[in-house]
């Protein structure tokens, strides 16, 4: 299927200029016509064969550029379904400006935490989908009744967080690689804390046992990790109560912190502390795409096909996967 995309512009309020816009790439299934509109703008409609679409919105890691991430939001794209990629500059934290998936701190404090969204950009976000549900060429296309929500470490925190129907009840599912609920002792927190999920709807939860930025960060939440996978595990071990078998833990093995980026940026974000990946790289990204594709046409499309699938990995013994879990 061939795959198109479109760019936005949005503002978040609240947010003091110039720290207040995002640009959003929008990929979307894509049908050549050849019309003079094509032609002349590159403007290429919609295949709309199996819409409306379910939309995935994607956040980025701190200081990720979203170009790392097209490679997935390709492939998920010729599974039919739009996805949302973002780039937003801010001051998140006071001093420092950064790329980022948009971090509310206030709401990550002991006062707040699951009272509200993590995730800053989303209602921005949200508005701007509504919009092109409204003109252009994904005009009636799309099914917002169907945002999964996915995103890279930070990003798959404010993600995973923020994918709770008391918030956003169009919101259907979430996904992360890389991310976990650990505690930042700097906000209050006792050390070693690890803060509950809403869980009450379909998760994936996805990491590598060579991730060196998770491994060197234990420090932010007063502990000494005991492997590179442990907080994604006990995300997944406390966070979660499950009961409804879709709650998933996949951990990769010989896959490092920015496995799920390509290409891969060492001049941003904190690269240095990751460990190397000990396994081919293009099918840690290929396995990681499969997953994803399959847990959102199971839980999300309610494709049984997709859940049979699925099912399959939890007991392959396939030489990337080091566990695979479900509850």
């Amino acid at each position: 299927m061939d795959v198109r995309s479109l760019f936005r512009a949005t503002t978040v309020e609240g947010a003091a200029p110039p720290h207040n816009t995002i640009h959003l790439k929008v990929f979307y299934p894509a049908q050549v016509s050849g019309s003079e509109e094509e032609q002349n703008f590159g403007i290429v409609p919609a295949n709309p064969l199996g819409s409306p679409f379910p939309v995935v919105i994607f956040f980025n890691g701190i200081n990720c550029g979203a170009e790392i991430y097209q490679w997935l939001a390709v492939r998920l794209a010729e599974g039919g379904l739009v996805v949302v990629t973002f780039s937003w500059v801010a001051e998140n934290i006071p001093g420092m400006v950064a790329m980022t998936p948009g971090v509310d701190l206030k709401m990550l404090t002991p006062a707040m935490y699951g009272q509200g969204a993590t995730a800053s950009a989303l209602p921005s976000l949200l508005q701007v989908l509504e919009d092109l549900q409204s003109q252009g060429v994904l005009a009636g296309l799309l099914d917002l009744n169907k945002i999964i929500l996915g995103g890279h470490s930070a990003g798959g925190r404010v993600a995973i967080e923020s994918a709770n129907p008391q918030f956003f009840p169009q919101v259907a599912a979430a996904f992360a690689y890389g991310a976990h609920t650990a505690a930042i002792v700097q906000l209050g927190y006792p050390p070693n804390t690890i803060l509950p999920l809403a869980d009450n709807l379909p998760l994936l939860l996805m990491g590598g046992t060579c991730d060196g930025v998770i491994a060197n960060s234990s420090h932010r939440y007063g502990v000494t990790w005991d492997t590179a996978t442990t907080p994604v595990r006990r995300t997944y071990q406390e966070a979660l109560k499950g009961g409804r078998d879709d709650s998933y833990l996949l951990l990769l093995e010989g896959a490092n912190h920015f496995s799920i980026a390509d290409p891969f940026d060492v001049t941003t974000g904190r690269s240095f502390l990751d460990f190397p990946a000990t396994q081919p790289e293009a099918e840690l990204r290929n396995l990681i795409a499969e997953t994803v594709g399959l847990f959102i046409d199971a839980h999300v499309c309610s494709q049984e096909t997709a859940l049979a699938a699925l099912n399959q990995q939890l007991v392959s013994r396939h030489p990337l996967i080091a566990s695979f879990e479900r509850k």
